[in-house]
């Protein structure tokens, strides 16, 4: 479960720039082909921040969706998984986004 050891990266960051002060809540951003579940890192996130300035804060993750160009044929299409194929059957796609992985606010008090 590499859930896991990004939801610990993402607690060290925050608690070093939270430098000792309660944080409340968190918001991510992780993008749909980052093949992390959103539910495995919420457990994890409990996990975690148990003992630190983090604990019993909110995590809150944006998810955005996967979206790719086609070479071929110039279209700009979602993707839903790692399957690189345009609507038009080729495979010569450029991904622009959904790798995602982002701090993107902290709360604190």
């Amino acid at each position: 479960m590499h859930e896991m050891s990004i939801t610990q990266s993402i607690v060290d960051a925050v608690c070093e720039r939270a430098a000792g002060r309660r944080v409340r809540r968190v918001s991510v951003q992780v993008g749909a082909l980052c093949a992390v579940v959103p539910d495995s890192m919420q457990f994890c996130f409990e996990l975690v921040t148990e003992g630190t300035v983090m604990e019993n804060a909110r995590l809150d993750i944006d998810q955005p969706p996967g979206l790719a160009r086609c070479h071929s044929c110039g279209s700009e299409f979602e993707l839903r998984d790692l399957i690189l194929l345009c609507p038009c059957g080729s495979a010569d796609v450029e991904i622009l986004a959904g790798r995602e992985l982002r701090i993107m606010s902290m709360e604190v008090s």
